[in-house]
């Protein structure tokens, strides 16, 4: 069983790795006077995608936790996350974003009646000070909508990995995948349209980086979120500090930029704390289990 959910901790990292990409495609391929829009269209066509491959329509009896879920998780924060990248440097975007480990630790304790530990609360903290540390600079230029926008985005996702964990046991990884990228890109659509209008025609670049963004960044990467979340618990929200130290090696590769002192201390700081919160996050649900355990062989003796 050990083996097993390492294993899956290792696959789940892959989805954090490509969310790395998202800001790049999104600024380099796709419209960016269209934040909300590009993110219904990445989220609804990855639902569809991942529901013809097997889990077909959600359950009506489940239909408002996964549209709670979905809206939480896919709706609000995909338009959040396109809006902030559309008015804020990737690195000043990412900073903000990297406060969801410490809002889930926060989000647990009313509902999953999980209090935080203090190691996790400052694992969270020292994942924030090392992604600022490694994407940002002086010339940052705060914009207070994008700023605005990236915390949102954070807190509603965060708000998500915590729903999955109380409400997601509805049907397996990929249904609920599939099925809160449906709903969510549902309920984000028609917001978009009516805030922002309908695009220009596409070109082969938006098409092609729209492409990458569904199948691999969206349908493929939450499968595996959705699945490290099932079956590790909320902690794999520390993984998520990953997404913005690989935009950053993206970014480094593309420019032909090395690195400088700060940024392989930020690098440092942030593989630390999301070792020590996984860690962490692991007992805590550890010593939750075992007295749950010894509970029930009581009421069965």
């Amino acid at each position: 069983m050990a083996d097993n959910k390492t294993r899956i901790l290792l696959a789940t990292i892959l989805a954090p790795a490509l969310w790395g990409s998202t800001y790049v495609v999104f600024t380099q391929t796709l419209p960016v006077e269209h934040p909300l829009l590009v993110g219904a269209l990445r989220a609804l066509p990855a639902g569809i995608l991942l529901m013809l491959l097997g889990p077909g329509l959600p359950p009506r009896d489940k239909l408002l936790p996964l549209a709670v879920i979905g809206f939480a998780n896919i709706g609000l924060f995909f338009g959040m996350l396109f809006l902030s990248a559309s008015r804020l440097p990737g690195g000043l975007a990412a900073t903000l974003g990297s406060m969801q480990p410490l809002l889930v630790a926060f989000l647990a304790w009313p509902l999953l009646l999980r209090r935080p530990r203090l190691g996790q609360v400052l694992a969270a903290l020292a994942g924030t000070v090392g992604v600022g540390l490694l994407v940002v600079d002086d010339t940052v230029q705060l914009d207070a909508i994008g700023v605005a926008a990236a915390l949102v985005g954070a807190a509603s996702m965060a708000t998500g990995t915590v729903l999955i964990e109380r409400w997601g046991k509805v049907g397996s990884p990929l249904a609920l995948a599939a099925w809160q990228l449906t709903l969510g890109g549902l309920l984000l659509l028609p917001v978009a349209l009516v805030v922002e209008g309908l695009p220009p025609m596409p070109t082969v670049r938006n098409l092609v980086g729209l492409s990458y963004l569904v199948v691999i960044g969206t349908a493929f990467a939450y499968w595996l979120w959705v699945r490290g979340i099932a079956t590790i618990g909320t902690g794999v929200a520390f993984l998520s500090l990953l997404s913005p130290l690989v935009a950053t090696f993206l970014g480094a590769a593309l420019l032909g930029e090395w690195f400088h002192a700060q940024q392989w201390l930020g690098i440092a700081i942030i593989f630390g704390s999301t070792v020590a919160g996984i860690l962490l996050s692991r007992r805590k649900a550890a010593s939750v289990m075992v007295p749950a355990a010894l509970d029930s062989r009581m009421y069965q003796n």
